[in-house]
């Protein structure tokens, strides 16, 4: 960041009154720019023991399959965001969901929150940001074309789950070791 969006003066980075992190502080009013991690909402789509994947038509990750999910938008909350984002890239009406998960990715500052719900009538169709949209039983699912290794986390538990007929809310983290390494960790399961 280099201008302040209140004033447009020059901003620098230091450690305001009272905080103990670095911020982005413009030097002529004073604003403080936060920048905080990025919430994503999403949701599997139940149908008929398949759920419902969509093939991204925007990068990253172009031409591979994701659950429909987005950032959350000011003024909704996470239920809001999962539900708004599974109509508009996948044409999906969900009813009945329920939080599954959420993962902490810090190296990358985003939050998923994941809901689980059903597909009305199983009914789906490409929005703007799909290439298509398609309906997936377990052994179908195309794992080594999944856009995002929340993703693939977030299925595995998921099928994990329906095996056992018990399904969790789970908490955990996706971060990356000293080797850059995808490291999943699941902390809690209520």
């Amino acid at each position: 960041m280099k201008f302040c969006s209140t004033c447009g003066e020059q901003v620098s980075q230091r450690i305001p009154s009272g905080d103990n992190r670095l911020r982005y502080v413009c030097d002529a009013c004073e604003t403080i720019h936060y920048q905080n991690p990025r919430i994503i909402a999403g949701c599997i789509a139940e149908y008929e023991d398949k759920v419902l994947l969509c093939k991204r038509a925007i990068e990253p990750r172009l031409g591979l399959w994701t659950l429909p999910a987005g950032f959350m938008e000011n003024g909704e909350t996470t239920l809001q965001a999962a539900a708004r984002e599974s109509f508009e890239e996948a044409n999906a009406n969900i009813h009945d969901m329920t939080l599954y998960c959420t993962y902490s990715i810090p190296h990358i500052s985003q939050v998923y929150v994941m809901y689980r719900g059903t597909l009305v009538d199983g009914f789906s169709a490409a929005g703007e940001e799909s290439l298509e949209t398609k309906l997936y039983a377990e052994h179908d699912i195309p794992w080594d074309h999944i856009a995002f290794p929340v993703i693939s986390e977030t299925l595995k538990l998921y099928f994990a789950d329906k095996h056992d007929n018990t399904f969790k809310t789970r908490d955990g983290e996706i971060y990356r070791d000293d080797n850059q390494q995808i490291i999943v960790k699941n902390y809690t399961t209520y």
